[in-house]
């Protein structure tokens, strides 16, 4: 069992200095360049190739037609980084043609390297143009217009909270979202255990970091504070929380410097939340039933191609599935008394559609699916929404395993089903038996998005997960229990959490501290 701290983001005033990204304008212009035009002057271009990770990129003006002093009209926008040295290249060219800029057919009249920094610095700045081997190209030269941007000059902050540990190492617990251009943000609100948020100590260390976003990664440091959970909890008797946010290197070098804005606390709610460890040892259980797909696409269980067929030394795919979880499973029901679903069979002798079968054991399952297979006729559709719909209904939490060998032909009907069964104690696994293309069948495992009935109604917990049996083909059976059922824990707490039913106080165990109160009786588990 774990508290978990729902804290409403803190909103920041970020009013005072922070280093940030600028954007400044470079405009150009030439003068004196060399004429290697027999008849008539030159047709500069200017190209500049900036370095960034060891990269360089490029970018150019436009051609200005026979001119020895050009001022071009493109302005060239850059990123400036006070931190960074910003390498810089400029190459003038007298362009012949209208093919690419820069190609052997075109005079090179001279460049020069500089970097962002050198530019800004000054106002202006003039630069002799050279030729290759440093050779200077007449009296060319080149000058720099530099202009700060002042439209971003707001910051897109976003906030980190690291857990100091007793080794002192920083571990980060939660990371807010970007709020762009606002330097009064407010996160939106969330969620953290107290284990993970601080080990359960609430006087321990938290270091809470303010940053500047940047899309490129080198965010910009705005401030930093130290808080605890002890300070925290101080909102619920009514008192204001906040911490200025400091930038240690301002305050070494600014006398008057207070802070980088400040960080409030607008309201922190503690929640008690259950394991699933918790649930199960206060005496819930989880039941067990599987679906095994008996359409006609299987082949004929009397062909050793068919996916059914009983070879006496080795299990097929639907046995090796259903042995893999079911053996996990019954550890958690009790009566050990599993039920076995068909659908696609006609049973004789007025061959309907459907098999239904209570065993006793995983094994009892298995020898009832070994006899079933002379007695019933495959045949069809794949339709799962009636048992997903019939499992649904029932009262105790069950974790329902559909073996089939291709996609589901009420998918519509499938998709419905699942999301009413979102809201009832029940978990699907689908297993895809066989090599068909189980493309679409992924679409109800809603790891690429939340699963939506056709209607647009979406889950309300995600409770289905399916995987193809070949791609476990050569692996043990645990590891695809494993894979199969790592969600399922989740999914139980989920579903407990959502109908505030917390777990029964073990009977048995009375060393166990009463950490919840007792459920009514007519809880059911």
């Amino acid at each position: 069992m774990n508290d978990v701290l729902e804290a409403t983001s803190p909103a920041t005033s970020l009013s005072g200095p922070a280093a940030c990204v600028c954007k400044v304008e470079l405009r150009v212009s030439c003068k004196s360049l060399l004429d290697r035009d027999t008849l008539n002057k030159s047709d500069p271009c200017v190209i500049l190739m900036v370095q960034t990770n060891g990269q360089w990129t490029e970018v150019r003006t436009e051609v200005i037609k026979s001119n020895l002093h050009p001022v071009f009209g493109k302005v060239f926008l850059l990123d400036y980084y006070f931190e960074e040295v910003q390498k810089l290249r400029f190459e003038v060219y007298d362009i012949h043609g209208t093919h690419s800029i820069g190609t052997r057919d075109d005079d090179f009249l001279g460049g020069v390297e500089c970097t962002l920094g050198q530019i800004v610095a000054q106002k202006k700045m003039v630069k002799p143009l050279l030729l290759k081997y440093g050779k200077y190209a007449g009296k060319s030269t080149i000058t720099f217009y530099p202009f700060l941007q002042d439209l971003f000059s707001k910051s897109d902050p976003f906030m980190e909270i690291y857990r100091i540990n007793d080794d002192e190492t920083e571990q980060l617990v939660h990371r807010t979202e970007v709020i762009k251009n606002n330097l009064n943000p407010v996160w939106e609100p969330f969620k953290v255990s107290l284990i993970s948020l601080c080990s359960c100590d609430e006087d321990r260390k938290l270091k809470c970091l303010v940053w500047d976003h940047d899309s490129r990664g080198k965010h910009d440091f705005i401030g930093e504070f130290y808080a605890t959970f002890r300070e925290m909890q101080k909102i619920s008797s009514g008192n204001k929380v906040l911490w200025d946010c400091v930038n240690p290197k301002y305050k070494q070098k600014k006398r008057n410097y207070k802070n980088s804005g400040v960080v409030i606390l607008t309201d922190l709610k503690l929640h008690r939340v259950y394991s699933f460890l918790d649930y199960i040892m206060g005496g819930c259980q989880i039941h067990f039933t599987v679906a095994i797909d008996f359409t006609a696409s299987n082949g004929d269980p009397r062909n050793s191609c068919s996916l059914h067929y009983i070879n006496p030394y080795q299990p097929n795919e639907y046995l090796k599935a259903l042995i893999a979880v079911g053996e996990i499973c019954q550890d958690y029901d009790s009566d050990k008394r599993f039920s076995a679903l068909g659908f696609g069979a006609r049973i004789p002798p007025n061959y309907e559609v459907s098999v239904s079968v209570r065993a006793v054991s995983i094994q009892g399952v298995v020898e009832a699916y070994q006899n079933c297979l002379p007695k019933i006729q495959l045949y069809g559709p794949t339709n799962v929404s009636p048992i997903i719909n019939r499992i649904a209904k029932l009262s105790r939490y069950h974790i329902l395993l559909i073996l089939t060998d291709g996609v589901v032909t009420d998918m519509a009907d499938t998709r419905e089903a699942i999301v009413r069964g979102s809201y009832q104690p029940l978990s699907i696994i689908i297993v895809g038996v066989g090599n068909a293309d189980f493309t679409d069948m992924q679409i109800l495992d809603g790891d690429d998005g939340v699963l939506r009935s056709p209607k647009g109604e979406p889950v309300l917990r995600d409770i289905v997960q399916f995987v193809p049996f070949r791609d476990f083909k050569t692996a043990s059976p645990a590891a695809l229990a494993k894979c199969v059922l790592a969600e399922v824990p989740k999914q139980v707490v989920e579903y407990y959490s959502h109908k505030a039913i917390s777990p029964m106080v073990p009977v048995r165990d009375l060393m166990t501290p009463i950490m919840s109160p007792v459920p009514s009786p007519d809880t059911d588990y």
